[in-house]
């Protein structure tokens, strides 16, 4: 055993790593820092406000300004910012002054600030905001498709969705409408499908936009798992993406599928259902969130605990809140304070915070 255990450490030596690498941030009073899974101080409670570390760095604020610090909570870029976005692609969004652009990961100006509004990096593209249009740029900051348009997404797939006299349609990296305008509402393309509104009532199309299943929902969720959620009436279902019904409208509510369940409610309760529409776990929560790793968190009164896929406890009501399993662990609030528990239920970290979030690398 001990030489399997050391094979895994020499092959895959980032693994192990990477998990105790993690960190969150917390705040007891009224100053935010990082914990690691031990629940020590990484770097000390000292900061205003704390974003979560993504590319090795996290978004501080410090007397009024924004900056980023490493894992050791030196700063890498000075407080110098009105407002930042976490780095994405090596680029983070910065606000000087009324204005928005883009530094790197040393605080050098790659894109000069001139933006009224900026979203991250997707695909190698940014959406920007100048005198009240919507464009994108690419990381040297030169326009890939002029700002021209109300509103727009991120690019997914090659597509993000463009809002133009009152219409949303679909454009391509060129700026082209490979989908006119003519829909109320417009989601994300995933595996090239997307959920679209016209005429009040909600449908699906392709890429090339035409309609694969015909505006006929009162209101629609986006496809997971292979199946949508769809309201027909006053009444949740699930259909597949042809639009043919695999679950017939029949709930006051439903959640997306996760793990090959689905949250749905009748009357005032959840329970589980599978793909045919089964129950799984009978109604009988007040609250629930979806299936992560094996369990789901549920609402008994005015308690959280957490329930498996056959709805047994396995870690009883007690929480006043609580949040998704994650690598094995779950922040939990109990007596106005937040701690982390395993799926035992066991304390990792005692309660002792007056808010925290979720690890992150």
């Amino acid at each position: 055993m001990k030489v399997y255990i050391l094979l895994f450490l020499i092959i895959f030596p980032g693994v192990f790593s990477y998990s105790q690498n993690e960190l969150a941030r917390a705040r007891t009073d009224k100053e935010w820092g990082y914990i690691d899974k031990s629940g020590s101080w990484v770097i000390n409670p000292q900061f205003e406000h704390a974003n979560d570390f993504t590319e090795g760095l996290a978004a501080i604020r410090s007397n009024g300004q924004w900056g980023f610090v490493d894992r050791n909570g030196r700063f890498v870029i000075n407080p110098q910012f009105n407002n930042v976005e976490n780095f994405s692609g090596g680029i983070a969004a910065v606000k000087l002054g009324k204005e928005w652009g883009f530094v790197d990961e040393n605080g050098k100006c790659v894109i000069n600030p001139q933006f009224e509004a900026v979203e991250d990096f997707k695909e190698n593209l940014a959406a920007v905001k100048k005198s009240g249009n919507w464009g994108f740029v690419d990381k040297e900051g030169k326009y890939v498709i002029n700002p021209q348009f109300d509103k727009v997404s991120s690019f997914n797939e090659g597509v993000a969705s463009a809002y133009k006299a009152k219409q949303w349609g679909y454009i391509n990296k060129s700026g082209m409408w490979i989908i006119s305008p003519q829909f109320e509402k417009a989601g994300e393309f995933n595996n090239g499908l997307a959920i679209v509104r016209q005429g009040g009532e909600w449908g699906i199309i392709d890429k090339k936009g035409i309609y694969v299943v015909n505006p006929q929902f009162a209101n629609m969720k986006d496809i997971t798992e292979g199946l949508a959620a769809m309201k027909k009436g006053k009444e949740w279902g699930f259909c597949n993406k042809d639009g043919v019904y695999i679950i017939n409208p029949q709930f006051v509510n439903v959640k997306s599928f996760k793990e090959g369940l689905a949250a749905a409610r009748i009357g005032k309760e959840w329970g589980w259902i599978d793909k045919k529409g089964v129950w799984v776990i009978n109604p009988q929560f007040v609250n629930v969130l979806d299936m992560s790793e094996g369990l789901a968190a549920a609402r008994s009164g005015k308690e959280w605990g957490f329930v498996d896929k056959h709805g047994k406890w396995v870690i009883n009501p007690q929480y006043e809140k609580v949040r998704y399993f994650t690598d094995g662990l779950a922040m939990v609030k109990k007596n106005g304070e937040w701690g982390w528990i395993d799926k035992n239920g066991s304390y990792i970290i005692n309660p002792q915070f007056a808010n925290a979030f979720p690890f992150s690398d």
